[in-house]
């Protein structure tokens, strides 16, 4: 019996060992960082701008991985059928990782199958036109949608995407209905609307603003109840005619479902640091993205957070008929 606890007691010391050395050597390799949606979205775009900012307090090279489809579920899986050893983890938004839930049947759970990581910022969208859209207004344009609608195609990043929920909720604002065409990302979608291909789109400030300042798009409204620090032209939707029209969407971060507490407590941190940095706090801003408070930058804070966007939108979503074709 002595010789058993003896053994016991240096199997825990063993133990604890191994947990400390992990604590201090992790990472120890580079981190692979998965980015649900395609190249040149918001999700991307913040993705691999948060990936460098967390670079230095890792002491690793973060690998952005784009991992593309079904509204981003495919990436989100991937991430929840990951090696739970702190070496993958994901950025994640409101569509990927609060709206699928209602649209698609998952076989993974958006909630027990992740350790929340922290969130990151949250931003509206932009109302837009293609540049020979007929009208100087929200107004105008409503008018033209509704009288066009027939005619009329709005492109969006994909079944589940805010861009798409936000689009068909915009239409029930409205009382139109126009064909939806989905793409794999924000960037192949603005390419559509340029081009002229379609008519109508929600996009964000990074995705639109560029090209309303190149006057290849037409902006007409912001869907916040405030304006744009980076277009203050812009009036919101709320001014321009569509009384209570507010759609705003969050980032964050997760990990698969059993990672370690201290690999989650060091990307949390490296996490935060990076949002601190006056930096990148100017580089979020300028891409018309506000911070979350310090409090909330928890993993505890997301986990809440999460849960309770969860609770809000699904039976929107799923009232207004909103599910994968």
């Amino acid at each position: 019996m002595h010789a058993m606890k003896q053994w016991l007691g240096v199997l825990a010391l063993a133990l604890a060992t191994l947990g400390t050395a992990h604590a201090q050597s992790y990472p120890s390799r580079p981190v692979t960082l998965v980015v649900p949606l395609g190249v040149g979205g918001s999700t991307d775009v913040i993705g691999r701008l948060m990936g460098e900012a967390m670079r230095p307090h890792l002491g690793q090279p973060i690998i952005v991985e784009n991992t593309t489809g079904a509204g981003g579920t495919i990436g989100v899986g991937r991430v929840a059928r990951a090696a739970p050893d702190g070496y993958t983890f994901l950025i994640g938004q409101w569509g990927t990782n609060v709206a699928s839930g209602a649209i698609y049947s998952l076989q993974f759970d958006l909630e027990k199958d992740f350790e929340p990581i922290g969130l990151i910022a949250t931003q509206p969208f932009l109302i837009v036109g293609k540049k020979s859209t007929p009208a100087n207004n929200l107004k105008e344009f409503i008018d033209y949608l509704k009288a066009n609608a027939e005619k009329i195609s709005q492109g969006n990043s994909g079944i589940g995407t805010p861009s798409y929920v936000g689009g068909l909720l915009f239409q029930k604002a409205i009382g139109a209905k126009f064909t939806m065409v989905p793409y794999r990302g924000a960037g192949q979608s603005m390419q559509d609307l340029v081009a002229g291909n379609t008519d109508v789109g929600l996009d964000t400030p990074v995705v639109s603003l560029p090209q309303v300042r190149s006057g290849n798009i037409r902006a007409f409204a912001v869907t916040n109840n405030k304006r744009l620090a980076t277009a203050p032209e812009i009036p919101t939707a709320d001014e321009a005619g569509l009384p209570g029209f507010v759609f705003t969407f969050w980032h964050a971060l997760w990990a698969p479902k059993g990672t370690p507490k201290d690999a989650i407590a060091k990307l949390n941190e490296a996490a935060v640091k990076a949002l601190e940095d006056p930096a990148i706090r100017q580089k979020l801003a300028d891409l018309s993205n506000e911070i979350f408070p310090r409090e909330q930058l928890t993993s505890e804070a997301l986990a809440a957070y999460h849960h309770s966007e969860i609770e809000k939108w699904w039976p929107i979503i799923k009232a207004a008929g909103i599910k994968a074709p």
